[in-house]
């Protein structure tokens, strides 16, 4: 493909891409193909020749549009949002025009010091203390990871290369063996997957410790595990605190979790990946109060702050621990000037990254923080909408209070009863919810996913939910 092609076919391509998501009510949100639809759709084999651009553009409305979950649909209230905006889009074009693997400040500078610039504006978008930031001198720093799942294995990692270096140093006859299996960490019983996973990765002991009558993860109850860890001889070295809880976005109490962990020695991460986007809003940042004793913080853009994925930003109190802890430096990847700037190799899993922060720069100039706020604010009331309305029927309850922008419901009666209501609701078609199940109880969720969601798609969803709610209890 030549220049003059590469127009046309970007052209028509950007043309495709805002008729989609101008007109995404239009579409069906919840894919309808079975397991296994394309492979016969598809040739056996690549072509040997190239096809012409017109025929691609064709075939991705007639074979992959079918195939696709519409996850930018209003309609779509499932799972948590994930962010979307054309300055997003077009920064993932000129990034992958770049085509720079950043792991190293020489083998991009810019790609680098971009990404350290804009994770020191986010950072004060947020709120976050001056540990933070790389500009405060303090030995702070942040980073854009892949995914809060690999932000949390990061610090796991970090705090167990910590841990490691102080036992060794108080007593030098020590070897891993010695320690590793001793190690246990600690979260939330409604923390994320990812967090347990993290702790299987890490090869550490985790344990979900049980959660108040507001799901909530509290220091008391962290305290407690801790000592009965060590009159066992273990030892706590890790605990995460959860921001909005994926099952019912419930927010750890992390001033008492913090204070704890300062108390005893241990690292404090704290997992805020879907409800960080809201504390650009000053109103919602009394969640992260304890925020200046963690060790490090996660959130991610790409979920609510119209960033595209992949971006996840973390920010660490004191990178060494995690740059000890993956530093492999072969004589290819040194060069003359490390040391001025972070070589962000050190700071993550992979090796390669991205020209991520170009996303979040051209965001955070072509939108600008206001109408971030503005945007957050105008789900979280949508929400509340949705929350009037079952709150007016007799049928309904809520779960829990209404967090953010999802809300938790279920029609008064049994776990059975509700299943049954999800199934009519999905069948139907017009909308998509998922699940989730707490201490017991099961119950629908209702999450804001898409910046183009307005009041009247809230009736349309509500008119489902009581039009299937109706069904299912004259069926009883």
């Amino acid at each position: 493909m030549e220049f003059k092609q590469f127009k046309e076919f970007s052209t028509d391509m950007i043309d495709y891409v805002g008729n989609y998501l101008e007109n995404i009510r239009d579409r069906k949100v919840l894919s309808s193909v079975k397991p296994g639809y394309l492979r016969p759709l598809l040739p056996t084999e690549a072509p040997n020749d190239p096809e012409n651009w017109k025929d691609v553009m064709s075939d991705v409305e007639k074979l992959i549009m079918p195939g696709v979950t519409h996850w930018h649909s209003p309609r779509f209230h499932a799972y948590f949002p994930t962010a979307n905006s054309y300055p997003a889009i077009v920064a993932d074009i000129l990034s992958d025009s770049i085509a720079c693997i950043g792991f190293s400040w020489i083998s991009s500078p810019a790609c680098t010091e971009l990404e350290v610039v804009m994770m020191d504006w986010l950072a004060k978008m947020i709120g976050l203390p001056e540990i933070f930031l790389a500009s405060a001198g303090l030995g702070g720093g942040g980073v854009i990871q892949g995914t809060a799942s690999e932000a949390t294995l990061v610090a796991l990692l970090g705090a167990k290369a910590r841990i490691l270096q102080i036992m060794k140093q108080a007593d030098p006859t020590l070897v891993d063996a010695d320690i590793v299996p001793k190690l246990v960490a600690y979260s939330s019983e409604l923390s994320h997957s990812s967090v347990e996973r993290a702790g299987l990765l890490g090869g550490v002991l985790l344990r979900a410790l049980d959660t108040d009558g507001e799901h909530k993860l509290r220091g008391d109850t962290l305290r407690d595990a801790i000592a009965k860890d060590r009159a066992d001889g273990l030892i706590p070295f890790f605990v995460v605190a959860t921001l909005g809880t994926t099952s019912c976005c419930s927010f750890d109490r992390l001033d008492e979790i913090a204070e704890v962990g300062n108390a005893e020695s241990i690292w404090v991460h704290v997992d805020a990946a879907y409800a960080g986007s809201s504390f650009v809003c000053p109103e919602y940042r009394h969640y992260m109060k304890g925020v200046e004793l963690v060790d490090s913080f996660n959130f991610n853009p790409h979920k609510w702050l119209q960033v595209t994925f992949d971006c996840s930003a973390m920010w660490l109190r004191n990178p060494n621990y995690v740059i000890n802890a993956f530093n492999v430096d072969p004589l290819y990847l040194k060069h003359e000037l490390e040391g001025q700037m972070p070589d962000y190799r050190h700071w993550q899993i992979p090796l390669g990254r991205r020209f991520r922060s170009l996303k979040m720069w051209f965001v955070f100039r072509l939108i600008g923080v206001a109408n971030l706020q503005k945007s957050i604010r105008k789900d979280i009331n949508l929400a509340l909408e949705f929350a009037k309305r079952l709150e007016n029927d007799p049928n309904y309850e809520l779960f829990n209070e209404v967090s953010m922008g999802l809300v938790c419901f279920r029609l008064k009666g049994s776990n059975e009863l509700n299943e049954v209501l999800l199934k009519e609701i999905n069948e139907r078609g017009t909308v998509y919810m998922v699940p989730s199940k707490v201490k017991g109880t099961f119950f629908l969720r209702m999450a804001i996913c898409s910046r183009y969601t307005q009041i009247e798609d809230i009736d349309v969803t509500w008119n489902e939910v009581n039009e299937a709610g109706k069904t299912v209890l004259s069926k009883q």
